[in-house]
């Protein structure tokens, strides 16, 4: 017969399933504890090992009758009942060892249960001695948004329990640079094993190729918004628009919209709408008593009435103001403003049909121009240009508060100094008082200087006013009916008839009116 040679690692494997299966053969059913203990003793078993690998020389193994393995079906753990040795004699760890390989237990083993079966002497229990791993699954690349890519926000739930439906709304905005989004790669997972050698492969993982979209960068896996606007996604797709555009009406179950870029209204908006838009905001249908913030221009097509508010950084242009409060930052320009209160920053004009002012309070900072200013019913009308009379006011108060700071800065700072000069003399020697006043003048100085500036800014900004309304005039070009108050600057008068085709302006605190004459 030929001689067959089989490397170590061959004949390992052949021991381990013959003992295996030897094993399972000789096992007697009464040798099987009814209800295996678990628990090693002295809580040796709560430790787990890693398996070990190293290969160590075989020794002789000579364990009692009645000593098992049982391999739990999963083959994930092993447990060994140890009977008790013949007297005189004891067990190595080496031996459990040999005794685990030679029935197929190759790896996991639980190298402190192991010993502390040898050193505390632990029979007639099953013990764990050693526990497959399981597999560690990776994870897929994946996307993190920050911010929530859902559609609509929900209301905002009060403290009392109330529902603030006006607080949902429909957008989420990003500034330019804002980072909206982090790639995390994929990660590998960690392959398992059964304690007979079994290997347990980990599912395969991908990355995701990189996101698509516009006004969007990446660097290293994170994305930045290139601009200002709204930004959502679709599809996967990132996308950020300087443009929210609503085709149909604005009403409460949106309640309110607030967008870095232009926001466009197709359609009508309900009383009780707030409006925020960072640049323009346009709305090509009727608006109720809306509430409209905007840093450009309002433009409304079909004007506004009941009660709403404009705020403009920029120009208001609508077809007619109503019962509304508009203040702008440049012009306010409308067909018919009816009982409203209007301030404008340059001028306030009327266009159109009928070009008309009636009722309420319009000012603006260099000029009003309208066709019509009153009704027949000599509704009190009140026109008002230039700086407003509170104006001078303000500005007096301003001059005062600065020159009292400096002469109050002006004590302090020759307080400090003459303090300075006897530290000097005196060195170490001064006073803990001189220290201590120091401190505490310092502080005042920071104080001083800083409440300089902010009234130094009021008064330059009140005195820039009051330059910019010195040329301010007031023209009708049409119908002026009595009771309609004109005021520029400082100064006022309401008429008593009805006239028309008048300008009006003011020359060293009289107010001089001139006919405009066509050619």
């Amino acid at each position: 017969m030929a001689e067959v040679n089989l490397s170590s690692e061959q004949l390992n494997k052949l021991k381990a399933a013959m003992a295996k299966a030897n094993v399972q053969m000789a096992q007697p059913a009464a040798a099987q504890p009814a209800a295996p203990q678990k628990a090693a003793a002295d809580g040796a078993e709560a430790e787990a090992s890693v398996a070990v690998e190293t290969k160590k020389p075989p020794v002789e193994v000579n364990l009692a009758e009645g000593t098992y393995l049982r391999v739990d079906e999963d083959e994930m753990a092993a447990w060994l009942y140890l009977a008790p040795p013949e007297e005189g004699q004891t067990y190595t760890k080496r031996e459990l060892e040999t005794y685990l390989e030679q029935n197929g237990v190759i790896r996991g083993y639980h190298s402190s249960n192991l010993s502390a079966m040898i050193k505390k002497k632990v029979y007639d229990r099953e013990i764990l001695v050693a526990r497959g791993a399981e597999v560690k699954p990776g994870t897929d690349g994946w996307f993190e948004y920050l911010f929530a890519p859902e559609e609509h926000c929900g209301p905002k739930v009060n403290e009392d329990g109330s529902v603030d439906y006006s607080s949902m709304s429909a957008l989420q905005n990003v500034h330019k640079g804002d980072k909206v989004a982090i790639y995390h790669y994929a990660v590998q997972g960690e392959n398992g094993y059964t304690v007979l050698g079994g290997e347990m492969k980990a599912a395969p993982v991908r990355d995701l190729p990189p996101m698509r979209g516009k006004g969007i960068t990446r660097e290293n896996g994170i994305y930045y918004a290139q601009s200002d606007g709204k930004i959502e996604v679709k599809d996967g797709k990132i996308d950020i628009q300087n443009v929210h555009e609503i085709m149909g009406d604005v009403d409460a179950i949106i309640g309110k919209i607030e967008f870095f870029g232009d926001v466009i209204i197709n359609g009508n908006v309900e009383g009780g709408i707030v409006i925020r838009a960072g640049r323009n905001i346009e709305i090509h249908g009727t608006t109720g008593a809306a509430s409209l913030f905007a840093g450009g221009d309002v433009m409304l097509s079909r004007g506004i009435q009941g009660g709403g508010k404009i705020s403009a950084r920029g120009n208001v242009y609508a077809e007619f103001i109503e019962n509304t409060t508009v203040e702008a930052g440049g012009l306010v320009q409308s067909n018919v403003i009816l009982n409203a209160k209007v301030s404008a920053k340059d001028k306030v004009v009327t266009t159109g049909k009928r070009g008309a002012i009636i009722g309420g309070y319009t000012h603006a900072l260099k000029s009003i121009e309208v066709m019509t200013a009153g009704n027949d019913v000599e509704l009190k009308t009140v026109l008002h240009c230039g700086y407003e009379p509170e104006s001078f006011d303000k500005l007096l108060e301003a001059r005062r508060k600065e020159t009292e700071i400096k002469e109050r800065l002006s004590k302090l700072v020759d307080s400090m100094t003459e303090a300075l000069r006897e530290k000097r003399m005196r060195g170490a020697n001064a006073s803990k008082n001189t220290e201590a006043s120091l401190v505490e003048w310092n502080r005042l100085k920071d104080e001083y200087f800083a409440e300089l500036d902010k009234v130094g800014k009021e008064r330059e900004e009140l005195e820039t006013t009051m330059e910019e309304g010195r040329e301010s005039y007031i023209k009708v070009d049409g119908n002026i009916y009595r009771n309609v108050v004109i005021g520029i600057n400082a100064e006022q008068m309401t008429l008593d008839r009805n006239t028309c085709y008048m300008k009006y302006s003011a020359d060293k605190g009289v107010i001089e009116s001139t006919v405009i004459v066509h050619s």
